[in-house]
Protein backbone atom coordinates (compact mmCIF):
# COMPACT_ATOMS: atom_id res chain seq x y z
CA UNK A 1 0.00 0.00 0.00
CA UNK A 2 1.58 3.32 -0.73
CA UNK A 3 1.08 5.89 1.79
CA UNK A 4 -0.52 9.44 1.28
CA UNK A 5 1.67 12.87 0.83
CA UNK A 6 0.44 15.67 2.38
CA UNK A 7 1.75 19.60 1.34
CA UNK A 8 0.66 21.55 4.04
CA UNK A 9 1.44 25.34 4.08
CA UNK A 10 0.74 28.47 5.27
CA UNK A 11 0.10 31.46 3.01
CA UNK A 12 -0.75 35.15 2.91
CA UNK A 13 -3.86 35.94 0.04
CA UNK A 14 -1.38 36.82 -2.18
CA UNK A 15 0.47 33.61 -2.10
CA UNK A 16 3.82 34.43 0.44
CA UNK A 17 4.85 32.36 2.76
CA UNK A 18 6.92 34.44 4.78
CA UNK A 19 7.18 37.97 5.30
CA UNK A 20 10.01 40.38 6.34
CA UNK A 21 7.58 43.17 7.93
CA UNK A 22 6.51 42.98 11.49
CA UNK A 23 3.44 41.08 11.17
CA UNK A 24 4.64 38.06 13.54
CA UNK A 25 3.87 34.34 12.99
CA UNK A 26 0.71 33.23 11.72
CA UNK A 27 0.84 37.00 10.66
CA UNK A 28 -1.10 37.49 14.02
CA UNK A 29 -4.49 36.11 13.20
CA UNK A 30 -4.24 32.36 14.39
CA UNK A 31 -7.14 32.02 16.77
CA UNK A 32 -8.08 29.17 19.17
CA UNK A 33 -9.98 27.24 16.37
CA UNK A 34 -7.10 27.40 14.41
CA UNK A 35 -4.77 25.88 16.65
CA UNK A 36 -7.02 23.41 18.30
CA UNK A 37 -7.88 22.31 14.33
CA UNK A 38 -3.92 22.32 13.77
CA UNK A 39 -3.46 20.04 17.28
CA UNK A 40 -6.00 17.76 15.49
CA UNK A 41 -4.14 17.34 12.31
CA UNK A 42 -1.21 16.34 13.72
CA UNK A 43 -2.86 13.86 16.49
CA UNK A 44 -2.60 10.89 14.33
CA UNK A 45 0.66 9.17 13.66
CA UNK A 46 2.67 10.06 10.65
CA UNK A 47 5.79 10.53 9.24
CA UNK A 48 7.25 14.76 8.34
CA UNK A 49 9.44 15.01 5.07
CA UNK A 50 11.37 18.28 5.40
CA UNK A 51 14.37 19.77 3.28
CA UNK A 52 17.22 20.79 4.71
CA UNK A 53 16.25 24.55 4.77
CA UNK A 54 12.95 24.24 6.59
CA UNK A 55 14.85 21.80 8.62
CA UNK A 56 17.42 24.55 9.84
CA UNK A 57 14.79 27.14 10.01
CA UNK A 58 12.54 25.00 12.55
CA UNK A 59 15.00 24.28 14.26
CA UNK A 60 16.86 27.15 15.00
CA UNK A 61 13.07 28.85 15.61
CA UNK A 62 12.61 26.35 18.29
CA UNK A 63 16.07 26.92 19.66
CA UNK A 64 15.30 30.30 20.26
CA UNK A 65 11.82 30.09 21.56
CA UNK A 66 10.67 30.14 25.41
CA UNK A 67 8.06 28.01 26.46
CA UNK A 68 5.58 30.43 26.31
CA UNK A 69 6.44 31.65 22.67
CA UNK A 70 3.75 31.37 20.22
CA UNK A 71 6.16 29.08 17.95
CA UNK A 72 5.77 26.44 20.75
CA UNK A 73 2.05 26.15 20.33
CA UNK A 74 0.91 22.34 21.05
CA UNK A 75 0.89 21.61 17.25
CA UNK A 76 4.62 22.45 16.40
CA UNK A 77 5.70 20.50 19.41
CA UNK A 78 3.71 17.70 18.45
CA UNK A 79 4.97 17.87 15.04
CA UNK A 80 8.54 18.34 16.34
CA UNK A 81 8.11 14.90 18.00
CA UNK A 82 6.28 12.77 15.40
CA UNK A 83 9.51 10.50 13.22
CA UNK A 84 10.78 12.75 10.35
CA UNK A 85 12.82 12.58 7.57
CA UNK A 86 14.76 15.29 6.28
CA UNK A 87 16.29 15.35 2.87
CA UNK A 88 19.84 16.79 2.56
CA UNK A 89 23.26 16.65 1.02
CA UNK A 90 24.63 19.27 3.85
CA UNK A 91 23.36 18.28 6.92
CA UNK A 92 24.90 15.34 9.12
CA UNK A 93 23.25 13.57 11.97
CA UNK A 94 22.33 13.03 14.67
CA UNK A 95 19.87 16.05 14.14
CA UNK A 96 18.98 17.87 16.95
CA UNK A 97 14.93 16.73 16.72
CA UNK A 98 13.83 13.85 18.35
CA UNK A 99 13.65 10.93 16.13
CA UNK A 100 14.47 12.28 12.81
CA UNK A 101 16.82 10.70 9.94
CA UNK A 102 18.84 12.56 7.66
CA UNK A 103 18.44 10.75 4.16
CA UNK A 104 20.80 11.58 1.27
CA UNK A 105 19.77 11.78 -2.63
CA UNK A 106 17.25 13.25 -4.71
CA UNK A 107 14.52 14.17 -2.87
CA UNK A 108 12.15 12.44 -5.85
CA UNK A 109 13.81 9.22 -5.10
CA UNK A 110 13.71 9.56 -1.31
CA UNK A 111 9.87 10.21 -1.09
CA UNK A 112 8.68 7.71 -3.51
CA UNK A 113 10.75 5.08 -2.01
CA UNK A 114 9.17 6.38 1.58
CA UNK A 115 5.25 6.49 0.13
CA UNK A 116 6.16 2.96 -0.94
CA UNK A 117 7.27 1.80 2.51
CA UNK A 118 5.91 3.59 5.31
CA UNK A 119 2.60 1.93 7.09
CA UNK A 120 1.71 5.78 8.24
CA UNK A 121 0.65 9.16 6.01
CA UNK A 122 3.01 11.47 5.39
CA UNK A 123 3.36 15.69 5.95
CA UNK A 124 5.36 18.11 4.89
CA UNK A 125 4.96 21.93 6.94
CA UNK A 126 6.58 24.24 4.77
CA UNK A 127 9.88 23.06 2.26
CA UNK A 128 8.67 24.69 -0.95
CA UNK A 129 11.09 24.22 -3.23
CA UNK A 130 11.33 20.19 -1.90
CA UNK A 131 7.53 19.92 -2.00
CA UNK A 132 7.08 21.76 -5.60
CA UNK A 133 9.63 19.14 -7.27
CA UNK A 134 7.31 16.58 -5.38
CA UNK A 135 4.33 17.85 -6.93
CA UNK A 136 5.86 17.77 -10.60
CA UNK A 137 6.86 14.17 -9.77
CA UNK A 138 3.23 13.03 -8.87
CA UNK A 139 4.51 12.35 -5.27
CA UNK A 140 1.72 14.78 -3.49
CA UNK A 141 -1.75 13.84 -3.07
CA UNK A 142 -2.88 16.50 -1.03
CA UNK A 143 -1.89 20.19 -1.15
CA UNK A 144 -3.48 21.15 2.44
CA UNK A 145 -3.33 25.79 2.12
CA UNK A 146 -4.07 27.73 5.00
CA UNK A 147 -4.78 31.24 3.90
CA UNK A 148 -4.41 34.04 6.18
CA UNK A 149 -6.57 37.11 5.90
CA UNK A 150 -3.87 39.45 4.99
CA UNK A 151 -2.04 40.74 1.85
CA UNK A 152 1.50 41.01 2.26
CA UNK A 153 2.40 42.72 -0.91
CA UNK A 154 4.97 44.64 0.26
CA UNK A 155 6.94 42.84 2.87
CA UNK A 156 5.81 39.11 1.18
CA UNK A 157 8.56 36.85 1.04
CA UNK A 158 9.05 32.90 -0.09
CA UNK A 159 6.25 32.69 -2.92
CA UNK A 160 4.44 29.75 -2.16
CA UNK A 161 4.17 28.03 -6.14
CA UNK A 162 7.16 30.51 -7.79
CA UNK A 163 8.39 28.36 -10.39
CA UNK A 164 6.45 25.06 -9.76
CA UNK A 165 4.88 23.48 -12.63
CA UNK A 166 1.06 23.79 -13.94
CA UNK A 167 -1.78 21.99 -12.37
CA UNK A 168 -5.28 21.69 -12.00
CA UNK A 169 -6.56 20.85 -8.43
CA UNK A 170 -9.64 19.48 -7.54
CA UNK A 171 -11.01 20.65 -4.12
CA UNK A 172 -11.66 18.07 -1.44
CA UNK A 173 -12.10 20.11 1.58
CA UNK A 174 -12.38 23.24 2.90
CA UNK A 175 -13.24 25.28 6.04
CA UNK A 176 -13.22 28.40 7.74
CA UNK A 177 -11.32 28.86 10.87
CA UNK A 178 -11.89 31.70 13.94
CA UNK A 179 -14.08 32.89 11.34
CA UNK A 180 -11.58 34.27 9.26
CA UNK A 181 -8.49 31.88 7.88
CA UNK A 182 -9.55 29.48 5.06
CA UNK A 183 -7.94 26.09 5.11
CA UNK A 184 -8.43 24.75 1.25
CA UNK A 185 -6.79 20.85 0.53
CA UNK A 186 -6.90 19.69 -2.67
CA UNK A 187 -5.74 16.64 -5.33
CA UNK A 188 -3.23 18.14 -7.37
CA UNK A 189 -3.60 16.82 -11.18
CA UNK A 190 0.12 18.08 -13.39
CA UNK A 191 -1.63 19.83 -15.81
CA UNK A 192 -0.37 18.66 -19.85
Amino acid sequence: MTATYTFDVFCSLDGFGTTSGDWGGYWGKQGPELLEHRLSLYGGEQRMVFGANTYRVFARMLADSTEDAEVRDAWVTRMRNLPATVVSSTLHGPLDWPDATVVRGDAVDVVAALKQQSDVPLRSHGSLSLNRALMAAGLVDFVQVTVFPVITGQTGTEPIFQGAADFDLELVQSRTLDGRTQELTYRPTLHV
